[in-house]
């Protein structure tokens, strides 16, 4: 059976979409056919955990931020793309909060935690399981590169409902308190760029041109008289600011980051479910199982075109130049120098509303039965106007066909 021959209809698709969403499958990503635990990690930092095992990399640990920069740059991540959030809501919950925020850097698919005072802490994208959670001490001064663990407290939050019961990965938007608990939720179960802005932040400190009224950065919530009174967070004068790498958390890094969780969070979400309908069916797949693997692969495609993208600003917003040079760096151009990379940031964060997470390993690796459909449904969305993306204007539509024919490796045949 080929996978055309049950293609839905998108209107029926969407309001199936609809209730997949709200009555999502669950599945132990601890059993077999996933097995989480066992699986052999094949991500950006266990690659270079080998290298250093090999002597190959040799961190700096002549202090904390000469190992926290030294991984930075092993991991190719850039330093300007810190975040910086001051909510109690990871695995260092005791020693987070206004006073002593949490950094945060990334690069495609790998993510860096750094708490002063506190350890180190890794998630790396592996192709077949999603995150995988690293957690290591602070080294002494000169010794050696300390020993690394496999996180297992992580999935109280990164294997919870927030993530659909997978791993997964969580930018959360609270109003906490002095001590970085939360007194008020502006976000909940929900990743990617489709959130309004005004609805994120909340919890993390915000710097940079955005122009967002009404969010809910740079404050914390104090109790008084029976009421919560929202106190101002101040670099410098609520936190000393050398204690991170900068004293910035700007804006076009959230948003970027935003996108990505919700790529990575979604992808992994299909590659799971087509390994467990594959096992269940003892690896044949009918009309019916297909049928909901093609359900996902829609609303995954309307992600990865930035059809639900939350409006901006009327006044555009303006990134950090050093971030924005760090992040395009490795654009890939077509002929003409278009590139999926290529910011926008007037009225949306990219010229050509097709997600460059395409060129990640988890995508590339992603099984051919979802890959298939999502290609599919980007291929009627950009040839044509369709009624469920009018977003698309038909250059913009030719510009990321160009880019995508001319940039990607792994096209159907059919790919038109």
């Amino acid at each position: 059976m080929r996978f055309l021959d049950v293609i839905l209809p998108l209107s029926l698709l969407s309001a199936t979409a609809m209730a997949a969403e709200s009555a999502y499958r669950v599945m132990d990503f601890r059993a077999p056919p996933h097995s989480y635990a066992e699986h052999e990690p094949k991500d950006r930092f266990a690659a270079l955990l080998k290298q250093i095992e090999k002597g190959e990399f040799k961190p700096d640990t002549s202090s904390d931020h000469a190992l926290l920069r030294s991984l930075l740059q092993g991991l190719k991540i850039p330093v300007s793309s810190q975040m910086l959030l001051f909510s109690a809501s990871s695995l260092q919950s005791e020693i987070i909060n206004p006073r002593n925020p949490r950094a945060l850097f990334f690069n495609e698919d790998t993510y860096v935690g750094f708490v002063p005072g506190g350890v180190l802490e890794v998630a790396a994208a592996d192709p077949e399981v999603g995150p995988i959670f690293y957690v290591f001490g602070r080294s002494q001064p000169g010794g050696p590169f300390p020993r690394v663990e496999r996180g297992t407290k992580c999935f109280n939050c990164h294997g919870g409902t927030a993530t659909k019961r997978l791993p997964g990965l969580i930018a959360e938007s609270l109003l906490v308190s002095q001590a970085g608990s939360s007194l008020e939720t502006y976000r909940r179960d929900e990743q990617g760029h489709q959130i309004p802005l005004e609805n994120r932040f909340g919890g993390w400190h915000l710097t940079g041109k955005h122009h967002i009224s009404g969010h809910k950065a740079n404050v914390y919530g104090l109790a008084r008289a029976g009421n919560i009174e929202k106190m101002d967070v101040i670099p410098g004068q609520t936190w000393d600011l050398a204690k991170h790498l900068l004293p910035t958390s700007d804006i076009l890094p959230h948003l970027v980051h935003e996108h990505q969780i919700g790529f990575e969070n979604r992808l992994v979400r299909g590659i799971y479910t087509v390994r467990q309908l594959k096992h269940d069916r003892k690896g044949m797949l009918g009309s019916t199982e297909l049928a909901e693997i093609d359900v996902w692969a829609q609303d995954f495609a309307r992600y990865v075109l930035f059809a639900d993208e939350a409006k901006f600003p009327r006044e555009g917003i303006e990134g950090d130049a050093a971030y924005a040079r760090d992040f395009l760096e490795d654009r890939r151009k077509s002929k003409r120098g278009l590139s999926l990379k290529d910011l926008d940031l007037k009225t949306r964060l990219f010229k050509h509303r097709c997600s460059f997470m395409l060129y990640t390993e988890t995508w590339q690796h992603a099984p051919k039965e979802i890959k298939d459909r999502v290609y599919y449904r980007m291929a009627e969305a950009l040839r044509d106007a369709q009624p469920s993306m009018p977003h698309l204007t038909a250059e913009e539509r030719r510009s990321i066909r160009e880019i995508l024919k001319e940039t990607m490796s792994d096209l159907p045949s059919w790919w038109r």
